[in-house]
């Protein structure tokens, strides 16, 4: 039995980069975070008027605007003051704000007293833009208790960032309650997500990118990291495990409720142009099925600078076929720093033959913190026999904890007579959760006699899922007389494909059977049980032994063409079992010449009864000495009973030659 994990393609890893992080991008929330202190606050809205019949243009209108304005504040309306100098504050015209705003706070007007927080703000004059704040936030302005409440946090005083940003928050800010929901979450408070929520609901779109990832986060099932893999993520959640089917179900279903609900949030978010967020409501729909929709969310997010959105759609154009253009976008996402789409693109030229730009598109994914990019390069040079190279390549990225490479160094070192090496890297591979490790470490320790230790790594391998480990910890439970978790477990490794375990299922189900009545050949006499379907599944997989148990099964059902199909089947792929029965089946048939011709194989291959039938048929045609010859050799395989009775008629045969 070979080990496992000595990989014949090259790797491909999940579809996104796995930062460490959850920071958001500098320019993916500027808008509504750190600008925010920022916020020109007015008490009415400012009307402009643009209309097609008179063609006046909005700066135009501007204008007339600003000149209306600055004739009502000449005349001494505050209001008109405060909006003038909240138009050039928006327009960045300090100098010309700050005296309106400061004449328009003297005569109490809150939005001028916020304002002029800002543009002092702006000035760099942060104490005095607070106290500012404080007097706008006192007379009840929201965006005012918002910027207090930030600075008090960017103070270190978070009690009183708190108390602001509460203020601000209850009087529906949104930029309030993210801000609230964003110190509460950093102090791992409860209260963080009614506030995110609340925020969210309001149109903040990093809220409700961050509501949809707490979401995620409380739902294992389906979170995928940072946008992992939405195959691989496909894959775990279909292969977990749940000890009450009733419980698997209901958690099942609040689950989907609770990942129906991020998406939403993640819809929301990206609508509102976060790019993060259409990543994810891509990874999301494409794990439902709806590429369509999950390509064009890549492709926005894409075009936005998402590297790992290109890197995406690259994937899923070249599940359709469409590798070219794949090609172009993982082009983009490699420029960008995306280490897997320089993987993708490695991977790519090296199924084209072009092993030299392979070679550099690994390295640059090693460049980009990719390990995989050092073990797809182990692979590529241990496919072209560079084997000192292939194990350079594999000890880094084992170095660096990829668990595949820790496998495919034992596996090298093992098949270069390092036992002794090989052993702790695979036990590195199979703690870090390598199935094929796993096996290894089992097929290690069985050839060096400790079964125990063997078994228990089969069983670790098994359990995940590993058909070949199913199997020995099948044999391993029949040898100890446990025929019912062997049963358990050659069933697992049947339906994962073995035929050895399908055929040793077959075998345990059929010593159960109870005997069936002798049947005339030619007369159907019953239906085929499971056993006989097992051995069914293993001869289909062209393993030899069943398809001569499959040819018995048949004869005994009277179905004689089924059997020596069967028969003939095993014979010629070398069975000499297989070959002895066919010969049977043709001899009782009445074609004794052509029984002869796969009684000759079969005699050849070592088989004793093929030899005595010959010896029996010679005999009878009068060629003695070739019955005798094959009676010697019948006597020499055996087994004893065949011995004796060639033996004995190899001695009338010698009494007929001398007489």
């Amino acid at each position: 039995m070979d080990v496992m994990g000595d990989k014949a393609t090259l790797f491909e890893t999940g579809r996104f980069v796995q930062p460490s992080g959850e920071e958001a991008t500098p320019d993916e929330s500027r808008d509504e975070t750190a600008d925010a202190v920022e916020t020109v606050e007015t008490d009415e809205t400012v009307e402009t008027e643009e209309t097609a019949e008179t063609g006046v243009t909005v700066e135009t209108g501007e204008a007339v605007e600003e000149m209306r304005l600055r004739l009502a504040a000449a005349a001494g309306d505050a209001e008109a003051t405060s909006v003038l100098g909240a138009m050039l504050l928006r327009r960045g015209d300090l100098d010309g704000a700050e005296p309106h705003l400061r004449a328009a706070t003297a005569a109490g007007d809150r939005a001028a007293a916020n304002n002029l927080g800002v543009l002092l703000h702006q000035r760099g004059y942060a104490d005095e833009a607070a106290g500012w704040w404080r007097v706008a936030a006192v007379a009840g302005s929201a965006a005012a208790a918002h910027a207090l409440g930030r600075h008090c946090r960017e103070c270190g005083d978070e009690p009183a960032a708190e108390y602001w940003l509460r203020q601000s928050a209850e009087q529906g800010h949104a930029l309030g309650a993210y801000a609230l929901a964003d110190l509460l979450e950093h102090r791992a408070d409860s209260g963080a997500e009614r506030w995110m929520r609340a925020a969210a609901e309001r149109g903040h779109r990093e809220a409700a990118y961050r509501l949809a990832r707490a979401l995620d986060r409380r739902n294992p099932q389906y979170f995928d990291g940072d946008a992992g893999d939405a195959r691989d993520a496909r894959d775990a959640r279909d292969a977990g495990e749940d000890g009450d089917a009733g419980k698997g179900g209901a958690a099942g279903a609040a689950g989907a409720v609770v990942q129906a609900e991020a998406e939403q949030w993640y819809r929301q978010a990206a609508a509102r142009g976060h790019r993060r967020a259409a990543l994810h409501l891509g990874a999301i729909l494409e794990r439902k099925g709806e590429l369509k929709e999950a390509g064009r969310w890549y492709l926005t997010a894409a075009k936005e600078g998402e590297a790992r959105a290109a890197c995406a759609l690259g994937f899923l154009l070249r599940d359709a076929g469409d590798t070219e253009n794949a090609a172009i976008w993982w082009l983009r996402a490699a420029q960008d720093g995306d280490g897997n789409a320089a993987n993708a693109l490695g991977a790519l030229h090296a199924e084209r033959g072009q092993t030299q730009t392979a070679e550099r598109w690994y390295r640059a994914a090693m460049d980009a913190g990719d390990d995989n990019g050092a073990y797809n390069l182990a692979l590529l040079c241990a496919e072209q026999g560079r084997t000192a190279q292939a194990e350079q390549w594999y000890r880094r990225a084992a170095y660096a904890g990829h668990r595949e490479a820790a496998n495919a160094l034992a596996v090298l070192l093992l098949r270069g007579g390092d036992t002794a090496g090989s052993e702790p890297w695979f036990s590195k591979a199979a703690e870090a959760g390598s199935v094929d490790a796993a096996f290894n470490l089992g097929i290690l320790f069985a050839g060096r006699g400790e079964d125990t230790v063997a078994l228990r790594w089969y069983e670790r391998a098994a359990a995940a899922g590993h058909t070949e480990a199913a199997l020995q910890v099948g044999i391993a439970r029949l040898r100890e007389g446990d025929e019912q978790e062997a049963e358990r477990h050659l069933r697992c490794a049947a339906g994962g494909g073995s035929a050895e375990a399908a055929y040793r299922l077959a075998a345990v189900l059929d010593a159960r059977r109870p005997p069936q009545p002798a049947h005339e050949l030619g007369e159907i006499a019953h239906e085929k049980t499971e056993c006989e379907e097992w051995y069914e599944r293993a001869a289909q997989q062209g393993h030899r032994r069943a398809q001569v148990r499959v040819g018995m099964l048949a004869a005994a059902r009277g179905d004689v063409c089924e059997a020596a199909r069967w028969y003939r089947e095993a014979a010629e792929a070398g069975s000499r079992n297989g070959a002895f029965n066919l010969g049977l089946l043709l001899a009782r048939e009445g074609s004794e010449p052509e029984a002869v011709v796969w009684w000759t194989r079969a005699a050849d291959d070592g088989h004793g009864r093929a030899a005595l039938r010959l010896a029996l048929v010679y005999a009878r045609r009068g060629e003695l000495a070739e019955g005798q010859r094959w009676a010697d050799r019948a006597v020499s395989l055996g087994p004893g009973e065949v011995a004796r009775r060639a033996a004995r008629l190899r001695d009338a045969l010698r009494q007929e030659l001398s007489a």
